[in-house]
């Protein structure tokens, strides 16, 4: 093959080759724009739309988010879907031990700085708390509904070591392991007296 004729078919297989690419390209271009694979867009810190509060319905880490996975659950009871309740109610004292959590340390990091900043930080710690030891007793009824004991056991332990055995919701927690076989001596006993106090974190 002389010169002439090697080049001649460079320059065509050159022209085969970008045509190939012209054909490709509208259809990549199409993938890439796909509803279903487009990357999110990163948060402009600068978008005043972006400052919103975190108490608004669609917000998980807030009361309002917890308070919302209780009100499922207890549809979910409604329909004895016992599962589905368990799940949601987990899901509910997890949001509120992080919350009460983090205003306990909001609580400790204002202490002596601004006395009613920190007063407002504990009451929250402490409504929060009381949310969430109420969400594991609910929890702790939905695993005795499904005959698992085993796991209603230890959130009932951990309901009387938050709550204290004097306060009501300790007493109940007590009560479900006294009828679970779980303890032996009733509590309170008859006539008997008890005060009360404010939950644990």
């Amino acid at each position: 093959m002389n010169t002439a004729a090697a080049v001649t078919l460079m320059h065509r297989t050159f022209l085969s080759v970008i045509a190939v690419l012209s054909l490709l390209s509208p259809v990549n271009a199409q993938v890439s724009q796909s509803p279903g694979t487009t990357s999110p867009k990163p948060i402009d810190p600068n978008d005043p739309n972006n400052l919103r509060p975190i108490t608004q319905s669609n917000s998980l880490l807030s009361i309002e988010g917890g308070d919302r996975l209780v009100k499922e659950a207890e549809q979910a009871v409604s329909a004895q879907n016992y599962p589905l309740a368990a799940k949601k109610l987990q899901e509910a004292r997890q949001v509120y031990n992080q919350l009460s959590n983090f205003y306990q340390e909001l609580n400790s990091s204002f202490s002596g700085i601004d006395n009613r900043v920190s007063d407002s930080q504990r009451q929250k710690a402490l409504l929060t708390a009381q949310k969430r030891d109420e969400a594991t007793f609910q929890l702790a009824l939905v695993h005795r509904a499904q005959n698992q004991p085993e796991l209603a056991v230890p959130l009932l332990i951990q309901i009387i070591k938050s709550q204290n055995p004097t306060r009501d919701l300790g007493k109940k927690a007590y009560k479900q392991l006294f009828e679970l076989g779980f303890v032996d001596s009733a509590y309170p006993r008859e006539g008997g007296s008890s005060s009360s106090s404010s939950p644990k974190k």
